[in-house]
């Protein structure tokens, strides 16, 4: 029987304004002690985060785990940098794609999988030029006013 847990949906809004994204990935994280906790219970954030390659393996940098309130030893520092999981395909995939000039990968969403596991979304990027956003301010605005009704 499986445990119905809240609803974490932990998302990086920056990104998808600072980056085009070209392709998804879900990536498992490997966490230590009572992270997992904290993550469920909402304490954690995705400002400023990016992933690297270090010796063939990827890790996300700069993702914020709160550290939990009621834990007594064991605590990890909340900004440490964490090892993602994915196979071994989609690694090699990605680091190719990383070589090749203007692309990064960007997590874009942390979650708690249907059988309790921590997830991360990540997608391989592209930076946006400051015209692209403009461009996808006024997309975006466009898109508000028919749903409103209003005469653009």
């Amino acid at each position: 029987m499986k445990k119905k847990s809240p609803k974490i949906d932990i998302r990086n809004r920056r990104a998808g304004f600072d980056y085009e994204f070209i392709e998804n990935f879900t990536a498992g994280i490997v966490l230590y002690g009572t992270e997992i906790k904290s993550v469920r219970a909402g304490k954690a954030s995705l400002v400023d985060t990016y992933c690297y390659f270090n010796k063939g393996e990827l890790y996300v940098k700069n993702m914020h785990i709160a550290e939990y309130f009621w834990a007594s030893y064991n605590r990890k520092d909340p900004k440490r940098d964490r090892k993602l999981l994915l196979n071994r395909k989609e690694l090699n995939k990605l680091q190719r794609a990383v070589k090749e000039k203007g692309l990064t990968i960007v997590p874009t969403r942390l979650f708690i999988s249907e059988n309790g596991y921590a997830k991360l979304n990540i997608a391989l990027a592209r930076g946006k030029r400051e015209y692209d956003k403009r461009e996808s301010i006024k997309e975006k605005d466009m898109r508000r006013a028919s749903q409103r009704g209003d005469d653009y």
